[in-house]
Protein backbone atom coordinates (compact mmCIF):
# COMPACT_ATOMS: atom_id res chain seq x y z
CA UNK A 1 0.00 0.00 0.00
CA UNK A 2 1.24 3.75 -0.89
CA UNK A 3 -0.60 4.97 2.06
CA UNK A 4 -1.29 3.86 5.10
CA UNK A 5 -4.50 6.17 6.01
CA UNK A 6 -7.14 8.71 5.28
CA UNK A 7 -9.07 9.48 1.91
CA UNK A 8 -6.04 8.32 -0.49
CA UNK A 9 -5.46 4.63 1.46
CA UNK A 10 -9.19 3.61 1.10
CA UNK A 11 -9.02 4.90 -2.69
CA UNK A 12 -5.85 3.34 -3.30
CA UNK A 13 -7.01 0.07 -1.77
CA UNK A 14 -9.59 -0.73 -3.30
CA UNK A 15 -8.03 0.13 -6.86
CA UNK A 16 -5.94 -2.71 -5.63
CA UNK A 17 -8.44 -4.95 -4.73
CA UNK A 18 -10.82 -4.10 -7.91
CA UNK A 19 -8.20 -5.30 -9.94
CA UNK A 20 -6.73 -8.38 -8.06
CA UNK A 21 -10.82 -9.55 -8.18
CA UNK A 22 -10.70 -8.80 -12.20
CA UNK A 23 -7.80 -11.01 -12.71
CA UNK A 24 -8.12 -13.86 -10.30
CA UNK A 25 -10.52 -16.68 -10.64
CA UNK A 26 -13.41 -18.31 -7.87
CA UNK A 27 -17.00 -18.27 -7.62
CA UNK A 28 -18.15 -15.46 -5.02
CA UNK A 29 -16.79 -12.17 -3.32
CA UNK A 30 -17.76 -11.76 -0.15
CA UNK A 31 -17.16 -8.17 0.83
CA UNK A 32 -16.61 -7.18 4.65
CA UNK A 33 -17.96 -3.94 5.54
CA UNK A 34 -18.70 -0.70 3.28
CA UNK A 35 -14.99 -0.33 2.82
CA UNK A 36 -14.75 -3.16 0.25
CA UNK A 37 -18.07 -2.87 -1.20
CA UNK A 38 -17.75 -0.87 -3.91
CA UNK A 39 -14.39 -3.04 -5.84
CA UNK A 40 -16.84 -6.20 -5.09
CA UNK A 41 -19.40 -5.04 -5.93
CA UNK A 42 -18.05 -3.55 -9.47
CA UNK A 43 -16.16 -7.03 -9.52
CA UNK A 44 -19.34 -8.79 -9.25
CA UNK A 45 -21.20 -7.36 -11.76
CA UNK A 46 -18.77 -7.43 -14.39
CA UNK A 47 -17.75 -11.28 -13.81
CA UNK A 48 -21.36 -11.88 -13.33
CA UNK A 49 -20.82 -13.73 -10.19
CA UNK A 50 -23.09 -13.74 -6.58
CA UNK A 51 -21.71 -10.96 -3.87
CA UNK A 52 -22.43 -11.22 -0.40
CA UNK A 53 -22.57 -7.54 1.84
CA UNK A 54 -21.29 -8.89 5.18
CA UNK A 55 -21.84 -5.60 6.68
CA UNK A 56 -20.22 -5.71 11.06
CA UNK A 57 -21.47 -2.34 11.35
CA UNK A 58 -23.69 0.33 10.83
CA UNK A 59 -20.84 2.03 8.92
CA UNK A 60 -22.23 5.28 8.38
CA UNK A 61 -23.06 5.58 12.12
CA UNK A 62 -19.31 5.06 13.32
CA UNK A 63 -18.30 8.01 16.09
CA UNK A 64 -15.52 8.47 13.90
CA UNK A 65 -17.92 10.18 11.29
CA UNK A 66 -19.75 12.30 13.49
CA UNK A 67 -17.76 15.49 13.06
CA UNK A 68 -16.27 14.77 9.64
CA UNK A 69 -20.04 15.30 7.18
CA UNK A 70 -18.20 15.15 3.65
CA UNK A 71 -16.03 11.84 4.83
CA UNK A 72 -19.79 10.92 6.11
CA UNK A 73 -21.02 12.07 2.61
CA UNK A 74 -19.04 10.00 0.61
CA UNK A 75 -19.31 6.80 2.23
CA UNK A 76 -22.88 7.07 2.61
CA UNK A 77 -23.16 8.14 -1.30
CA UNK A 78 -21.33 4.83 -1.91
CA UNK A 79 -23.67 2.71 -0.08
CA UNK A 80 -26.67 4.21 -1.36
CA UNK A 81 -25.72 3.76 -4.73
CA UNK A 82 -24.64 -0.07 -3.97
CA UNK A 83 -27.03 -1.21 -1.42
CA UNK A 84 -30.02 -1.35 -3.36
CA UNK A 85 -28.82 -3.76 -5.60
CA UNK A 86 -27.59 -6.30 -3.17
CA UNK A 87 -29.50 -9.68 -2.86
CA UNK A 88 -27.41 -10.93 -0.18
CA UNK A 89 -26.41 -9.48 2.97
CA UNK A 90 -25.40 -9.88 6.49
CA UNK A 91 -25.46 -7.88 9.72
CA UNK A 92 -24.92 -8.17 13.34
CA UNK A 93 -27.81 -6.89 15.63
CA UNK A 94 -31.92 -6.82 14.55
CA UNK A 95 -31.25 -2.99 15.26
CA UNK A 96 -29.11 -2.67 11.99
CA UNK A 97 -31.45 -4.90 10.19
CA UNK A 98 -34.27 -2.82 10.53
CA UNK A 99 -32.46 0.61 9.85
CA UNK A 100 -31.26 -1.00 6.30
CA UNK A 101 -34.67 -2.37 5.49
CA UNK A 102 -36.35 1.20 6.26
CA UNK A 103 -33.44 2.83 3.95
CA UNK A 104 -33.15 0.27 1.43
CA UNK A 105 -36.39 -2.16 1.31
CA UNK A 106 -33.60 -5.15 2.22
CA UNK A 107 -33.97 -6.92 5.21
CA UNK A 108 -30.25 -8.79 6.03
CA UNK A 109 -29.66 -11.77 7.59
CA UNK A 110 -28.81 -11.39 11.27
CA UNK A 111 -25.95 -13.39 12.44
CA UNK A 112 -24.58 -12.20 16.11
CA UNK A 113 -20.94 -12.17 16.76
CA UNK A 114 -21.60 -14.96 19.57
CA UNK A 115 -18.66 -16.40 21.58
CA UNK A 116 -17.51 -19.78 21.27
CA UNK A 117 -18.36 -22.65 24.12
CA UNK A 118 -15.24 -21.69 26.38
CA UNK A 119 -15.97 -24.62 29.15
CA UNK A 120 -12.69 -26.18 28.31
CA UNK A 121 -10.66 -23.07 29.14
CA UNK A 122 -9.17 -22.67 32.40
CA UNK A 123 -9.53 -18.85 34.39
CA UNK A 124 -6.47 -17.54 36.18
CA UNK A 125 -6.42 -17.95 39.72
CA UNK A 126 -6.32 -14.84 41.71
CA UNK A 127 -2.50 -15.65 42.71
CA UNK A 128 -1.46 -16.24 39.14
CA UNK A 129 -2.98 -12.92 38.51
CA UNK A 130 -1.57 -11.01 41.70
CA UNK A 131 -4.79 -9.37 42.87
CA UNK A 132 -6.46 -9.59 46.16
CA UNK A 133 -8.62 -12.20 46.60
CA UNK A 134 -10.92 -10.17 48.99
CA UNK A 135 -12.02 -7.45 46.40
CA UNK A 136 -14.43 -7.74 43.44
CA UNK A 137 -12.39 -8.44 40.42
CA UNK A 138 -13.94 -6.64 37.28
CA UNK A 139 -13.08 -7.00 33.75
CA UNK A 140 -13.13 -4.33 30.54
CA UNK A 141 -12.10 -6.11 27.22
CA UNK A 142 -12.05 -5.35 23.77
CA UNK A 143 -10.16 -4.73 20.56
CA UNK A 144 -11.66 -1.12 20.17
CA UNK A 145 -11.74 0.61 23.21
CA UNK A 146 -12.69 3.69 21.95
CA UNK A 147 -14.03 7.27 22.25
CA UNK A 148 -17.39 7.02 23.76
CA UNK A 149 -17.15 3.66 25.71
CA UNK A 150 -17.47 4.42 29.14
CA UNK A 151 -13.72 3.97 29.47
CA UNK A 152 -12.92 7.46 31.44
CA UNK A 153 -16.06 6.93 34.25
CA UNK A 154 -15.33 3.47 34.79
CA UNK A 155 -11.68 4.57 36.19
CA UNK A 156 -13.86 7.17 37.59
CA UNK A 157 -15.96 4.50 39.19
CA UNK A 158 -13.01 2.39 41.00
CA UNK A 159 -11.64 5.59 42.87
CA UNK A 160 -15.08 6.38 44.53
CA UNK A 161 -15.65 2.05 45.06
CA UNK A 162 -13.80 0.42 47.63
CA UNK A 163 -13.00 -3.31 47.26
CA UNK A 164 -12.79 -3.30 43.72
CA UNK A 165 -9.96 -4.37 41.32
CA UNK A 166 -10.08 -4.22 37.73
CA UNK A 167 -8.84 -5.36 34.43
CA UNK A 168 -7.97 -3.54 30.81
CA UNK A 169 -7.58 -6.06 28.82
CA UNK A 170 -7.44 -5.13 24.97
CA UNK A 171 -6.72 -2.03 22.93
CA UNK A 172 -7.96 1.06 21.51
CA UNK A 173 -7.77 4.86 21.07
CA UNK A 174 -8.11 5.85 24.84
CA UNK A 175 -5.79 2.98 26.56
CA UNK A 176 -2.77 5.72 26.86
CA UNK A 177 -5.93 8.39 28.46
CA UNK A 178 -6.81 5.51 30.47
CA UNK A 179 -3.26 5.12 31.50
CA UNK A 180 -2.80 8.65 32.64
CA UNK A 181 -6.15 8.62 33.99
CA UNK A 182 -4.85 5.46 36.68
CA UNK A 183 -1.89 7.23 37.21
CA UNK A 184 -2.94 10.56 38.51
CA UNK A 185 -6.00 9.01 40.47
CA UNK A 186 -3.31 6.73 42.51
CA UNK A 187 -4.89 3.58 40.97
CA UNK A 188 -2.00 1.30 39.85
CA UNK A 189 -2.46 -0.95 42.26
CA UNK A 190 -6.13 -1.96 41.73
CA UNK A 191 -6.33 -1.30 37.71
CA UNK A 192 -4.02 -3.47 35.60
CA UNK A 193 -3.93 -3.08 32.21
CA UNK A 194 -3.11 -6.15 29.74
CA UNK A 195 -2.29 -6.18 26.00
CA UNK A 196 -5.06 -7.35 23.58
CA UNK A 197 -3.98 -11.34 22.45
CA UNK A 198 -5.66 -14.30 21.18
CA UNK A 199 -9.01 -15.14 22.15
CA UNK A 200 -8.39 -18.77 23.97
CA UNK A 201 -5.57 -16.52 26.15
CA UNK A 202 -8.39 -13.32 26.81
CA UNK A 203 -10.88 -15.80 28.18
CA UNK A 204 -8.90 -17.01 30.80
CA UNK A 205 -8.34 -13.38 32.27
CA UNK A 206 -12.08 -13.01 31.42
CA UNK A 207 -13.54 -16.18 33.23
CA UNK A 208 -11.25 -15.45 36.48
CA UNK A 209 -13.31 -11.85 36.77
CA UNK A 210 -16.46 -11.71 39.01
CA UNK A 211 -18.42 -9.14 36.40
CA UNK A 212 -17.68 -7.68 32.93
CA UNK A 213 -18.28 -4.12 31.74
CA UNK A 214 -19.86 -3.04 28.61
CA UNK A 215 -20.65 0.90 28.55
CA UNK A 216 -20.80 2.07 25.26
CA UNK A 217 -22.33 5.21 24.67
CA UNK A 218 -25.65 6.43 22.97
CA UNK A 219 -23.45 9.16 21.05
CA UNK A 220 -23.90 7.86 17.40
CA UNK A 221 -26.21 4.61 15.61
CA UNK A 222 -23.06 2.45 15.27
CA UNK A 223 -23.38 2.30 19.41
CA UNK A 224 -26.54 2.16 19.75
CA UNK A 225 -27.30 -0.45 17.20
CA UNK A 226 -24.62 -2.59 18.51
CA UNK A 227 -24.24 -6.37 20.01
CA UNK A 228 -20.16 -5.68 21.78
CA UNK A 229 -18.79 -8.94 21.28
CA UNK A 230 -17.69 -8.44 25.01
CA UNK A 231 -20.86 -9.28 26.15
CA UNK A 232 -21.05 -12.74 24.62
CA UNK A 233 -17.57 -13.52 25.52
CA UNK A 234 -18.94 -12.16 29.13
CA UNK A 235 -22.22 -14.22 28.94
CA UNK A 236 -19.69 -17.59 27.57
CA UNK A 237 -17.53 -16.89 30.80
CA UNK A 238 -20.13 -17.34 33.00
CA UNK A 239 -19.94 -14.09 34.36
CA UNK A 240 -22.31 -11.19 34.61
CA UNK A 241 -22.24 -7.86 32.57
CA UNK A 242 -22.90 -4.31 34.30
CA UNK A 243 -23.97 -2.58 30.97
CA UNK A 244 -26.02 0.84 29.98
CA UNK A 245 -29.31 0.56 28.42
CA UNK A 246 -28.37 0.29 24.24
CA UNK A 247 -31.56 -1.53 22.99
CA UNK A 248 -29.57 -4.52 21.81
CA UNK A 249 -27.70 -5.25 24.85
CA UNK A 250 -30.72 -4.41 27.37
CA UNK A 251 -32.52 -6.83 25.49
CA UNK A 252 -30.29 -10.05 25.64
CA UNK A 253 -29.41 -8.89 29.50
CA UNK A 254 -32.99 -8.58 30.37
CA UNK A 255 -33.90 -11.80 28.86
CA UNK A 256 -31.79 -13.83 30.06
CA UNK A 257 -31.35 -11.50 33.63
CA UNK A 258 -27.77 -11.94 33.22
CA UNK A 259 -26.40 -8.37 34.31
CA UNK A 260 -27.64 -5.01 35.87
CA UNK A 261 -28.44 -2.37 33.55
CA UNK A 262 -27.66 1.70 34.55
CA UNK A 263 -29.64 4.20 33.05
CA UNK A 264 -26.68 6.54 32.51
CA UNK A 265 -23.08 5.97 31.57
CA UNK A 266 -21.65 7.81 34.84
CA UNK A 267 -19.63 7.11 37.39
CA UNK A 268 -21.73 7.35 40.02
CA UNK A 269 -24.36 5.04 38.25
CA UNK A 270 -21.20 2.43 37.45
CA UNK A 271 -20.01 2.27 41.12
CA UNK A 272 -23.57 1.74 42.24
CA UNK A 273 -23.92 -1.48 40.14
CA UNK A 274 -20.09 -2.63 41.25
CA UNK A 275 -21.46 -1.72 45.08
CA UNK A 276 -24.72 -3.97 44.38
CA UNK A 277 -22.42 -7.02 43.11
CA UNK A 278 -19.55 -6.73 45.56
CA UNK A 279 -22.60 -6.49 48.82
CA UNK A 280 -25.50 -8.98 47.66
CA UNK A 281 -23.33 -12.66 47.35
CA UNK A 282 -27.00 -14.31 46.00
CA UNK A 283 -27.25 -11.48 43.80
CA UNK A 284 -23.70 -12.31 42.11
CA UNK A 285 -24.28 -15.54 42.21
CA UNK A 286 -27.91 -15.79 40.66
CA UNK A 287 -26.29 -13.78 37.61
CA UNK A 288 -23.46 -15.67 36.97
CA UNK A 289 -25.74 -18.75 37.12
CA UNK A 290 -27.91 -17.36 34.53
CA UNK A 291 -24.89 -16.42 32.40
CA UNK A 292 -23.58 -19.88 32.31
CA UNK A 293 -27.30 -21.37 31.39
CA UNK A 294 -27.23 -18.33 28.26
CA UNK A 295 -24.02 -19.66 27.27
CA UNK A 296 -25.41 -22.71 26.54
CA UNK A 297 -27.33 -21.60 23.43
CA UNK A 298 -25.90 -18.14 22.86
CA UNK A 299 -22.89 -19.43 21.29
CA UNK A 300 -21.33 -19.16 18.37
CA UNK A 301 -21.43 -23.45 17.48
CA UNK A 302 -25.36 -22.55 17.38
CA UNK A 303 -25.12 -19.02 15.71
CA UNK A 304 -22.92 -20.05 12.98
CA UNK A 305 -25.70 -22.40 11.51
CA UNK A 306 -27.22 -19.51 10.46
CA UNK A 307 -24.31 -18.62 8.27
CA UNK A 308 -23.70 -22.63 6.82
CA UNK A 309 -27.70 -22.62 5.84
CA UNK A 310 -27.16 -19.15 3.90
CA UNK A 311 -24.20 -20.58 1.88
CA UNK A 312 -25.44 -24.10 1.28
CA UNK A 313 -28.46 -22.31 -0.39
CA UNK A 314 -26.64 -19.76 -2.15
CA UNK A 315 -23.74 -22.38 -3.33
CA UNK A 316 -26.81 -24.67 -4.73
CA UNK A 317 -27.58 -21.49 -7.26
CA UNK A 318 -23.52 -21.64 -8.02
Amino acid sequence: MLFNKGFLFYKFYNIRLFLYLLLHKFDLIVSNDLDTLFAGFIASKIKRINLVYDSHEYFTGLPELNHRPFVRWVWKSIEEMIFPHLKHVFTVSDSIAVQYEKEYGIRPVVVRNCSRISSDIKAFTRGELKTNSDSLLLIFQGSGINIDKGGEELIEAIKITENVSLLIVGSGDVISVLKKKVNALNLADRVIFISKMPWNELMRYTKSADAGLSLEKDTNLNYRFSLPNKLFDYISAGIPVITGSLPEIRKVVEENDCGIIIPEITAQEISKAIIKLRDNTDLLNKLKKNSVIASEFLNWENESKKVIDFYDKLLENI
